[in-house]
């Protein structure tokens, strides 16, 4: 599919005044997404876990105007909320192109999430995707023929990805491909797609225990960690290990090799955050509780044989991944090891879900 297959071809009914409502999940990375191009289009092909208990829910409010541009106020937590107003104007200019309507109605955007903002887990994922998912069931409202749940999904991804590169990937799930790559078919850059090859049962019902290490705002934002990949002197060789890593999971996620498994994704964080830490300007987001709490995972693991393992996202976070079968002995070490290193002691205890769904 291309850029032009997203944009409507039928003429859309009268006018509506209504609501709809969306839940859609954070996902973590397995492979991860460092670097863009062009339109928030992918450097490397990436591949995610759908969330479950991280989700972002979204209420649109939306009446007809006759006023030119776009109008639209937006709550959090229900607090007017005016720092969120210059992405969001930023996401309509993009995808105005492919939902006309929009410059026709007025919207109110109530949002919430279970999770904080801004700690490294994704809320713009989880906000952008239940953004994009109402748009398009408003559009599936207004259009005068029916369109397929298949092409809705497509465009809701296609649509939270010009919100946010990782948005794409939270529309459904439990495993999800964004970008082209050419062991995988039916991957895209313009959108995720769940992941078509054969899944092994030890990544059945994957559990993640997000460990809450920092709960601030970054001081580096994802936005500008992408941008310096541009000059970056190793950006070409960590776009193609990327690649590479996503190959060899395809192989593990047939076999069911956790082991392997470990060794990819441990690397993968590893490799995000070494990218932030050799650009032009260098950053770290990680604190010394997130290398306790590595260590201690490493330690674990050897005394035990655990197949539990960390991964990180853009952040101070720790996202503790281990197989469901291991759930009694891992979750009994965390709180005991990990979480006198969490702020206050907090976490989230998350599963392997389905998506965005219409609430």
């Amino acid at each position: 599919m291309t850029h032009k297959d997203f944009i409507p071809k039928s003429t859309f009914k009268n006018t509506v005044t209504g609501t709809l409502s969306c839940q859609s999940p954070s996902n973590i990375a397995l492979v991860k997404y460092w670097g863009k191009h062009g339109e928030q289009l992918p450097q490397n092909a990436s591949v995610s876990f759908t969330l479950t208990n991280c989700h972002t829910k979204t209420t649109l409010e939306f009446s007809p105007k006759t006023s030119k541009g776009f109008d639209f106020t937006v709550y959090l937590d229900g607090k007017k909320e005016q720092s969120f107003e210059p992405k969001i104007k930023t996401f309509f200019n993009r995808i105005v192109s492919y939902v006309p309507f929009i410059e026709a109605y007025r919207f109110i955007i109530r949002t919430t999430n279970s999770f904080p903002h801004s700690s490294g887990i994704a809320s713009s994922a989880s906000g952008m995707s239940a953004l994009a998912m109402c748009i398009v069931s408003m559009e599936d409202l207004l259009l005068s023929e029916d369109i397929s749940d298949t092409y809705k999904k497509q465009k809701a991804s296609f649509l939270a990805r010009l919100g946010s590169g990782s948005a794409s990937r939270s529309i459904e799930g439990p495993l999800v491909v964004w970008g082209a790559h050419s062991n995988i078919d039916g991957s895209s850059d313009l959108f995720g797609t769940i992941y078509p090859k054969h899944i092994h049962k030890n990544f059945t019902n994957y559990k993640d225990t997000i460990l809450l290490v920092d709960k601030g705002e970054k001081q580096v934002s994802s936005t500008v960690g992408h941008d310096l990949m541009h000059n970056h002197p190793y950006s070409a060789e960590r776009f193609k290990e990327a690649n590479n890593n996503l190959t060899k999971l395809i192989s593990i996620f047939e076999n069911g090799a956790l082991s392997e498994f470990i060794k990819i994704v441990e690397s993968e964080a590893l490799q995000l955050h070494a990218m932030m830490m050799t650009s032009q300007p260098y950053f770290i987001l990680m604190k010394p509780n997130t290398l306790e709490i590595i260590n201690r995972i490493w330690s674990f693991r050897k005394k035990t044989k655990s197949m539990v393992c960390f991964t990180l996202d853009a952040g101070a976070n720790v996202h503790v991944l281990y197989p469901e079968n291991e759930t009694e002995i891992v979750s009994e070490f965390i709180k005991k090891e990990l979480t006198p290193f969490c702020k206050n002691g907090d976490y989230i205890e998350d599963v392997v879900g389905l998506g965005s769904k219409l609430i």
